[in-house]
């Protein structure tokens, strides 16, 4: 499971889940795990669909041109210090984790996005690790 999936918060997946159980007409006195419901829906996780759309993006914004104002401030890295105690969980730390967990760089994934194929594989790729891991 990668690091910022458990920090989800658990009051959407809750919703997510309960609105399921309406649609598959499936009431109190009967139980169903999650993951059993999830199959039966054939619906993704919550995590699944939110990695899946912030990889899509990056890939979208690393095909732009270099003066690109969103690869701009995709590459841009402040400078100055932050204060003191835990480093706060940003969106590119979360991004960069996601990608070294993959063995992936920034100038490797600039390079994989130009290839839309490739990209697609490769997310598919960061999906399924996702899931294996969490097992």
């Amino acid at each position: 499971m990668l690091a910022h999936d458990r920090k989800r918060p658990l009051h959407v997946i809750f919703l997510l889940h309960q609105n399921l159980m309406k649609i598959a007409r499936i009431f109190w006195p009967r139980y169903i795990s999650n993951e059993d419901l999830l199959e039966q829906c054939q619906h993704e996780t919550m995590e699944t669909i939110i990695i899946r759309r912030r990889w899509r993006w990056i890939g979208h914004v690393l095909r732009k041109e270099q003066d690109a104002i969103p690869r701009v401030a995709v590459q841009w890295r402040p400078e100055g210090h932050r204060k003191r105690g835990r480093p706060k969980t940003t969106w590119r730390r979360t991004v960069e984790a996601e990608a070294a967990a993959m063995g992936q760089s920034w100038g490797t994934l600039r390079m994989l996005a130009q290839d839309r194929e490739q990209w697609k594989e490769f997310v598919a790729a960061l999906i399924a690790y996702g899931k294996k891991g969490s097992k």
